[in-house]
């Protein structure tokens, strides 16, 4: 097990492409989960040690910062330019979506613990049943809301945002990644 992912690395899209800002964090977040998977599958047949403990900590960090900013960005910009559309599925998608979104913060809350605990020095418990039900429920969450919203919601709400609410976007994206001294 590596704790870094296949084209992690690939290259970086703008803050001024929201959209498909937008969509390469749903690539890092399949590979956050993947990571993830991995790591449990790990810890059940090898001995805690360095490997385990810097994908931990990969984990922890995609989920605990990049994550939170991810779900800010769909709640201040792309859900509100669907509120209201006309198309009764397209409001209840989103209102689906928003209620994902803290559903993911309570299983995250779950999860957490257990992470910073892999991620710590002390030897650590396998992963028993209820952490890989867990894991697998906010796996499993995260890709039906991430098909949802790249099939239906992210189109549709770029067709409705102009170019000055694009831009609109893109700065406070920008502004909310910056370090608190610099805003």
């Amino acid at each position: 097990m590596t704790a870094s992912l296949p084209g992690f690395d690939s290259p970086a899209v703008g803050l001024d492409q929201p959209f498909e800002m937008l969509q390469a964090c749903h690539d890092r977040v399949r590979r956050s989960l993947a990571l993830l998977d991995r790591l449990l599958a790990y810890l059940a047949d090898h001995p805690h040690d360095a490997r385990s403990r810097s994908a931990a900590r990969d984990v922890l960090r995609y989920f605990d910062l990049a994550a939170p900013l991810h779900h800010q960005d769909e709640e201040r910009h792309v859900f509100p330019a669907l509120e209201y559309a006309a198309d009764a599925a397209l409001v209840a998608a989103v209102a689906r979506l928003r209620a994902d979104h803290a559903q993911m913060e309570s299983l995250w809350a779950g999860l957490r613990p257990l992470l910073q605990g892999w991620a710590g020095e002390a030897a650590v418990a396998v992963p028993d049943e209820p952490a890989r039900q867990l894991a697998a429920a906010f796996s499993g969450l995260y890709a039906q809301h991430l098909e949802v919203e790249e099939t239906r919601v992210f189109p549709a709400a770029r067709a409705g945002i102009g170019e000055e609410e694009l831009r609109s976007m893109s700065q406070d994206m920008a502004k909310r990644r910056k370090p608190a001294a610099e805003r």
